[in-house]
């Protein structure tokens, strides 16, 4: 317990008085405690293992930083890579739609060239048809012509020669032979 006596005597003084214990001072006291406190610290070797958990921290950290780098390099190859395949595709887009457009025109260009030929063919067979009419309707007037005369003749014959004249006629013809 503290004396109560030293406690009085200190406060008529005024305070000039320190309290003391084993002769020490409070401030000698705290800096005893510190003293012992570091040394038990330094004996238990306190600061090695504070410094090789910061040292595991720092090497923890610096593990995961080079992973970043790791999968920042990848993440930019990939994005290089799948730019180009972009620009790649782009291009053969480019060239299909000029083949496609070539094709097409090749495609007009024979489609045109079959319709010039399909009319020329159907104004081929429209002229043929018409010259066989034509020769079938010259043949027919022809006929009829060639009836109509038969016809005339075979009248006129029937009008101008009679029995005699069959006669005399078939008498010339005996005699030429």
């Amino acid at each position: 317990m503290v004396d109560l006596n030293l406690l009085a005597a200190a406060a008529e003084h005024g305070g000039e008085h320190e309290l003391s214990a084993l002769g020490l001072t409070p401030g000698m006291w705290v800096a005893l405690s510190m003293a012992v406190l570091i040394g038990i610290m330094v004996w238990k070797r306190v600061p090695s293992l504070v410094t090789s958990g910061l040292d595991n921290s720092i090497a923890e950290i610096r593990k995961q930083l080079d992973e970043a780098k790791a999968l920042r390099a990848e993440a930019e190859a990939l994005r290089k890579e799948y730019a180009d395949k972009i620009a790649g595709a782009e291009k053969d887009a480019a060239g299909m739609i000029e083949h496609a457009r070539h094709e097409a025109e090749a495609i007009v260009a024979k489609a045109e060239a079959d319709t010039t030929a399909l009319i020329a063919r159907r104004e081929k067979m429209a002229e043929d048809k018409i010259a066989a009419a034509e020769r079938g309707a010259v043949d027919e007037l022809r006929a009829r012509a060639a009836q109509a005369a038969a016809a005339a003749a075979h009248k006129l014959i029937a009008e101008n020669h009679g029995a005699d004249a069959d006669k005399a006629l078939v008498d010339q013809a005996i005699a030429g032979i």
